[in-house]
């Protein structure tokens, strides 16, 4: 399909919702109005765009009449616009083809984070609780609500693995791209001899998945009740609060020790439980993802990597996009928006390639 084809499509789209919209208000419907208006608010800037690109097209296809006009001044003037029209063409074109780009439709979700130290021993723990720091800064940063499910964490405060919920509109779209082996290098502080060690921690980012998402039967399910336990396995209540919950047909099995309440728990675990189901089967429906969590992640060895933290260089490198930032200090404060911006704009450079609208301006 021609691209003027596509954006007279999505104009025609427009100008239907328009219609349906002032129709809802007539007749009072609360509800279909709101979700029109929201369809219309979701379309409206690529609508903006597409009449920016038509008046400029329009514009170029004027400029072009006029040069064959007896009027030289008239000429040089349509020129001028003509060579200016010329060189704006390829921006407009550039951030339209990216609007039409098909959205995902998880991006606006929460997400299940889910991090675990890799390769590396101790080290490794530690650095798993720097990258958990480091999300926890940026979730802060765009006031969302980071939220810890459950966590095994070291005698040396690093940290075994822990998942958490990280609440907010659009977190799925700024961290769906942080999934993969994150290495670091450093000199552990005892190291004697000053050599920089390798290590490396594991990150899952799951989109929250609704209970109309996934449907999970009851009898499907086995639930166990422990007392929660402190650092170092100390106990902190007497009480069967903690939860652990077994998925009998997939064999996922997801447990929640956080809360003192045996309900809240529960709640907290069905909630992860709930992301992995989703994802696995969004893995079936999507063949193109072909990520299972497992191969999302890898198996934590230092090679699978997709991010180098460089300490001795203050460094961070992503290897996916061959970007090197030199601020890994502020980095790992939580100052990721460069990073992502980059990753979202390749990974949309890459489906535009896939769904071959680049053949189409």
């Amino acid at each position: 399909m021609k691209l003027i084809e596509s954006l007279d499509n999505v104009e025609k789209s427009y100008e239907e919702l328009t219609l349906e919209l002032s129709k809802a208000g007539v007749i009072q419907n609360r509800d279909l109005y709101q979700r029109l208006s929201r369809q219309q608010a979701e379309i409206y800037p690529l609508v903006e765009e597409i009449r920016t690109y038509k008046k400029l097209l329009a514009g170029i296809e004027e400029a072009e009449g006029l040069l064959s006009s007896g009027d030289e001044e008239l000429k040089g003037l349509a020129s001028e616009e003509l060579e200016d029209l010329k060189r704006r063409r390829p921006e407009v074109e550039k951030k339209l083809t990216l609007m039409l780009v098909p959205r995902d439709a998880r991006d606006d979700r929460s997400v299940i984070l889910e991090i675990r130290a890799g390769t590396g021993g101790e080290e490794a723990a530690l650095f798993a609780a720097e990258l958990f720091r480091m999300y926890s800064k940026y979730a802060e940063a765009k006031r969302w609500k980071a939220e810890v499910i459950d966590s095994s964490v070291t005698g040396l405060g690093g940290i075994k693995e822990i998942v958490a919920s990280i609440q907010g509109k659009g977190a799925f779209s700024r961290l769906k791209y942080e999934s993969g082996v994150h290495r670091v290098q450093r000199v552990p502080s005892t190291e004697a001899s000053g050599r920089i060690h390798t290590s490396a921690a594991t990150v899952a980012v799951l989109p929250e998945a609704e209970e109309v998402d996934v449907r999970i039967d009851e009898k499907d399910l086995r639930v166990d009740t422990f007392c929660a336990s402190g650092h170092g396995g100390q106990g902190v209540n007497t009480t069967y609060s903690a939860v652990r919950i077994v998925h009998n047909p997939s064999g996922l099995v997801v447990q929640c020790q956080d809360e003192r309440s045996q309900i809240k728990n529960r709640e907290k675990a069905m909630k992860v439980l709930r992301a992995r189901l989703y994802e696995l089967e969004q893995e079936k429906l999507e063949q193109e993802r072909s990520r299972q969590r497992k191969s999302q992640v890898g198996t934590g060895d230092r090679s699978q990597r997709i991010r180098t933290y460089n300490y001795p260089q203050n460094r961070v490198s992503d290897h996916r996009i061959g970007l090197t930032l030199y601020k890994l200090d502020r980095f790992l404060e939580g100052e990721l928006d460069e990073m992502i911006d980059s990753l979202t704009a390749y990974f949309q450079s890459e489906k535009l390639k896939e769904i071959d609208l680049e053949g189409a301006l």
